[in-house]
């Protein structure tokens, strides 16, 4: 059994003009050490999925079906006692920003000594020990001068590393980073993955990175999910799928990069934004973006307006597409011709 099995997870918020659907049954898994990317635009549901699994979707949120089963606990059925257990100590969680994660009136060293004895009953000078250690890890200079300071005294990319080690603190099993590199110059974001990646490899932590640039992706993760509009579209080895990307939304993501586009020329982009979840299209929720709705012989596919596209498996990936599902009857019909 995986570390991490997340099955058909149901996030909804309600509002007063009903109830919006942020996630529909999402499922993935994640074994102890792997590590997993999940991608799409802004909107598209990534962060909604990483605060569901460890429950801290805020009112007037909360997941409406599914589960989340964690080393054979089912977190989102557990009582909030047994969950601060698990959240900090055996799953962490990166934010995007740390100044917004950090408290600005305790030391740095208050902070990580203050989250060692919540989970750990621990002198103050073996915590002191552990943190001193975690930033050495995160390569920190001075280690002993940093745990003095507070977080507006240090730089961005200092900061980020001193997030990382507080994640490291309690030796946890799963890393949950969302977009830990979002408000970093181009030379620290790389400084700060290839760390991060350094770092579960040695410890055998699994990584869950959220993450819109599928560059990093490509170089971190083992295997990735896309997301569209709340729902998994694509998923499967993250090799497999940005050589050769089955869904048609994926195919625009990778032909959006820099390096796709011809020098001189505008970028490539996906026509049209994401949709209002409050507003989804019918069928698949990506055909009024897609230029492959319309058929060989002219005509738009009518299923692509009128139903939810199921998963097929296309190699050793799983895509929600219907253009990809007629792609695959055919070739299994030719085959049998043959």
């Amino acid at each position: 059994m995986a570390l991490l099995e997340v099955t058909n997870l149901d996030v909804r918020f309600a509002l007063r003009q009903g109830e919006v659907h942020a996630l529909r049954d999402i499922s993935f898994s994640l074994e102890r050490g792997e590590r997993l990317g999940i991608v799409g635009e802004s909107g598209a549901g990534k962060s909604v999925a990483a605060f569901s699994l460890l429950n801290l979707i805020a009112k007037p949120g909360f997941i409406a079906g599914g589960s989340v089963n964690f080393d054979g606990q089912v977190l989102n059925r557990m009582s909030e006692r047994g969950l601060r257990k698990v959240r900090g100590n055996r799953i962490s969680m990166i934010f995007q920003d740390p100044m917004m994660t950090l408290n600005p009136v305790l030391s740095i060293g208050e902070q990580m000594l203050e989250c060692l004895k919540a989970h750990r009953r621990i002198s103050t000078k073996e915590a002191r020990a552990i943190a001193l250690d975690k930033l050495r890890q995160v390569q920190i200079p001075s280690p002993e001068k940093r745990l003095e300071q507070y977080p507006h005294e240090l730089s961005g990319g200092m900061r980020q590393r001193i997030i990382i080690a507080i994640a490291l603190l309690l030796d946890p099993d799963i890393i949950i980073a969302d977009e830990p590199t979002t408000a970093l110059d181009v030379t620290i974001q790389a400084e700060i993955m290839a760390l991060l990646l350094e770092l579960c490899e040695q410890h055998n932590v699994g990584l869950i990175l959220i993450t819109h640039d599928l560059g990093v992706v490509s170089q971190v993760t083992q295997r990735m999910l896309v997301m569209y509009a709340g729902r998994v579209i694509e998923q499967g080895p993250t090799r497999e799928i940005i050589n050769d990307p089955q869904h048609p939304y994926t195919q625009g993501l990778l032909n959006a990069l820099p390096q796709m586009a011809t020098p001189g020329e505008k970028l490539n982009q996906i026509r049209g934004s994401m949709p209002s979840l409050s507003n989804l299209p019918s069928g698949c929720t990506f055909h009024p973006r897609c230029d492959f709705i319309i058929r060989t012989d002219g005509q738009p596919r009518p299923a692509c307006t009128q139903q939810v596209p199921e998963f097929v498996e296309s190699g050793n990936c799983r895509v929600a597409c219907h253009m990809v599902a007629e792609m695959l009857e055919d070739r299994r019909l030719k085959e049998e011709v043959l």
